[in-house]
């Protein structure tokens, strides 16, 4: 497809997409637009006319009884004042004051036209685009929402995070304001060169326009070829701020890092270059743009000059000459204005097609046409035979896994980083399906199994605990936002939260900040279990929740996961083996296969890989 087709595609697809809906306020807004063009080749039509008397070259008589061979419109001009009773000339045939003020008055109401169809035109497309931007963008989150574990494996946040602000706010630039010109500019251009075209149709110069308007395409070429590099440099532009966005949201997520190695030199060096690397490709887009305004402006010039030379040797008159003039003037800011207009366009589209592109990726997991929606889990989930290959590393991560946990019971796993353990929990929530095998709950595939039912289901626990930048109460309540302050309260005392949340000034009304990160680990750590006791799910997954705890806060966040694991189906995963000492199973993994499996004192008194590492621990 060529540049130019895949812009008016691109166009095509944002109109069926987002803009379809609110068609008749396009509708409205363009009809304004048109009006407004037409409101000054309404005025341009009274001009020659009113030059000629004004110039003293005849009288109103002898202009009105020309109308029809020039074709002017001073003929309506005159009905007006036969209806308001008002002379056009005194005794001595020159025109009367009535006529100037009648002139200026019809002047004045055709501008004063064009003046709201303008307002119209300009509110309603704006409205149209603010409106379309604002659905593009809570349509692309949504749909990055909806996205699997596997898209965000491969696709870097800050690059996200510059394609929904950066490329948004160039198309809602463009809705907002150039698709506005760009209904209007044409037809304020069209007018005045309509009334040219009859105003030398009605005088015999036609072979003259036509050898004119010849040359207008000679000119619009060269400014084809530059959009078309525009929208190139464009794109690249659109992906190098998105590379600029990417480095410093990793930098400052992990500026901790930085500094602990002495590394913002080196931080800074590389930032540097990747925004040279911006800084040329927006210069050579620059270069382009700048070029192409005062080329049309050159263009629009050339072809008003040479149209001035022919009409000088063909002898024309003063009033088609002025007429003539006037209509350049008025289409000059309006052809000026299309060369921009052009410029934002090539912007526009190629920001459209990175959001396209992000939107036609689907990465969701397969469901079921006809999903079993679960209430509960009545008898116990079962992994068969389940292996996965996580294909963007080639790497076989799980083989051969097979196990059950009955209702109620606690199910651990070890083993060393890499071995699988954290997938078995992404498994078990559905954040990937497996390769081979199955996993089953109630005898149901969890494939054929409705996904918002089963994440209901589910309640996490991980080191890394993730509290938003939120009060305390609301994130308690995160996963389930209808819940009483009594109930909020409960939960918290249950996770041995409650004490150091009522130490706060604002209780739990304290914003934690982004990430958690006025609150400390431990605190963290229980308000995570506090939101898990507060959803009350039957399966909970933990995933590491004390690994990163000193002993006196650990204790503390054990009695918390001791309440929340109560009469509930819990998979657990631990580094610290003291706290899974109680589970009902433990299965010990390497690298994706399960070596052992039994309680703690059968897999001690095996005397395999977990006893050494216990002792490893406990030495």
């Amino acid at each position: 497809m060529s540049p130019a087709n895949s812009t008016s595609a691109t166009y095509r697809r944002l109109f069926q997409a987002f803009a379809k809906s609110y068609v008749w306020r396009l509708l409205l807004g363009v009809l304004a637009g048109m009006m407004s063009g037409g409101a000054v080749a309404g005025a341009l039509v009274f001009m020659p006319p009113v030059l000629r008397i004004l110039q003293g070259q005849r009288s109103p008589d002898e202009v009105l009884s020309t109308v029809a061979r020039d074709k002017d419109g001073l003929s309506s001009l005159r009905r007006l004042a036969d209806i308001l009773d008002v002379p056009l000339q005194t005794e001595d045939g020159r025109i009367t004051i009535y006529l100037v003020v009648l002139v200026v008055g019809v002047m004045l109401v055709f501008f004063l036209f064009q003046a709201i169809s303008q307002y119209v035109n300009r509110y309603t497309l704006r409205w149209v685009g603010a409106r379309v931007v604002t659905d593009i963008r809570t349509r692309l989150f949504r749909h990055l929402q909806d996205q699997g574990l596997v898209f965000y494996g491969r696709e870097d946040v800050g690059k996200l995070i510059s394609r929904c602000t950066y490329d948004t706010s160039t198309i809602e630039h463009a809705f907002a304001h150039t698709f506005a010109d760009l209904v209007q500019a044409p037809m304020e251009v069209l007018a005045p060169m309509v009334v040219v075209i009859v105003l030398t149709t009605g005088n015999g110069l036609v072979g003259m326009m036509l050898l004119v308007l010849l040359c207008f395409p000679l000119c619009v070429l060269p400014i084809i070829y530059m959009s078309r590099r525009l929208k190139h440099y464009s794109v690249r532009a659109l992906g190098e701020v998105s590379v600029l966005v990417s480095r410093m949201q990793e930098t400052f997520t992990g500026i901790r890092v930085v500094k602990a190695f002495n590394m913002e030199r080196f931080e800074s060096e590389r930032f540097d270059a990747e925004s040279e690397t911006y800084f040329r490709t927006v210069i050579r887009a620059l270069r382009v743009e700048m070029l192409m305004t005062p080329l049309m402006q050159f263009a629009a010039i050339a072809i008003a000059s040479m149209f001035v030379v022919l009409c000088y040797l063909r002898n024309v008159e003063f009033a088609i000459l002025g007429t003539v003039g006037v209509a350049a003037i008025q289409a000059y800011k309006p052809i000026k204005l299309l060369a921009k207009i052009n410029v934002q366009l090539q912007r526009c589209a190629a920001a459209a097609d990175r959001i396209f592109e992000l939107l036609d990726t689907d990465t969701r997991l397969p469901e079921s046409p006809n999903p079993v929606v679960l209430t509960g889990i009545a008898d116990r989930m079962v992994f068969e035979k389940v292996g996965f290959f996580y294909e963007q590393a080639g790497l076989r991560i799980l083989e051969d896994i097979d196990f059950a946990i009955p209702r109620g019971s606690v199910i651990a796993f070890v083993g060393e980083t890499g071995s699988g353990k954290s997938t078995i929990a992404n498994l078990v929530a559905r954040f990937y399906d497996p390769t081979e095998g199955r996993i089953t709950l109630d005898g149901h595939d969890l494939r054929d199994v409705d996904m918002a039912s089963l994440r209901r289901l589910i309640g996490v626990v991980t080191q890394e605990t993730i509290l938003f930048n939120d009060t305390i109460g609301n994130n308690i309540r995160y996963g389930r936002p209808g819940a009483t302050m009594e109930e909020v309260i409960e939960a918290a005392k249950q996770a041995n939260a409650h004490d150091f949340i009522m130490r706060e000034k604002e209780g739990y009304d304290k914003v934690v900040g982004e990430k958690g990160c006025k609150v400390s680990g431990g605190e963290r750590q229980r308000l995570a279990i506090a939101r898990a006791i507060l959803k009350n799910p039957p399966i909970l997954i933990l995933d590491e929740a004390t690994s990163a705890l000193d002993t006196a806060t650990e204790q503390l966040v054990q009695e918390a996961i001791n309440h929340v694991m109560a009469d509930r189906t819990v998979f657990a995963i631990a580094h610290r083996l003291s706290t899974i000492k109680h589970a009902n199973q433990i299965l010990v993994l390497d690298k994706g296969r399960v070596i052992e499996r039994g309680t703690h004192d059968e897999l001690l008194a095996r005397g395999g890989r977990y006893r050494k590492l216990c002792e490893m621990q406990f030495s």
